[in-house]
């Protein structure tokens, strides 16, 4: 059996799931997310808990197994806690302030990088240096830290860019100069 697909889900109070067919739509405090599953995987929702087995020992089949169980874990845990995803500016310079809905980022071009996230995503800058990205569904926050990452990829000689928090870079040497 697989490790993580054998782990029940509990669903925390105030939560509600419902499976149609092979797709479960999971209402929670924080909102409301939907996905839909591979048809032969079995999810269960028994008791204020949600079990996923699978058919066959196939390889595929186990590697659905796992994956099925952790979506539903996300989905569960999106919709009664949130997600969230912090970045750091290194630079001098470099910082990222909110204008209405819109992240503005200055990071060395000539011209700032605006960027409008999309909806169910909210984004934070409590000090210029630091952005924090917050969501209910779990692949959109991380998509979106990915593209504000993306921006200014921070380089390995000084380590200016834009970086997850607690992400550590690694340094290169620079030029030894010449001995003459």
């Amino acid at each position: 059996m697989s490790r993580v697909g054998r782990l029940p889900i509990n669903i925390p109070e105030g939560t509600e799931v419902n499976k149609t067919g092979n797709k479960v739509t999971v209402k929670g405090p924080k909102g409301q997310l939907e996905k839909e599953f591979h048809p032969e995987i079995d999810i269960n929702i028994e008791d204020g808990v949600i079990n996923v087995t699978r058919p066959t020992n196939k390889k595929q089949h186990r590697a659905l197994h796992g994956l099925t169980r952790a979506l539903l874990n996300n989905l569960v845990q999106g919709v009664t806690n949130g997600f969230q995803k912090g970045l750091e500016l290194t630079g001098v310079g470099y910082r990222a302030n909110m204008q209405g809905k819109k992240l503005v980022l200055h990071v060395g071009y000539s011209q700032p990088v605006e960027m409008e996230p999309p909806a169910g995503i909210e984004i934070e800058t409590p000090v210029p240096t630091k952005i924090i990205v917050k969501g209910i569904d779990k692949e959109l926050v991380g998509a979106i830290a990915a593209n504000i990452r993306k921006v200014r990829e921070p380089e390995p000689y000084k380590g200016k860019g834009i970086r997850y928090e607690g992400e550590r870079i690694r340094r290169k040497v620079g030029k030894a100069g010449s001995a003459k």
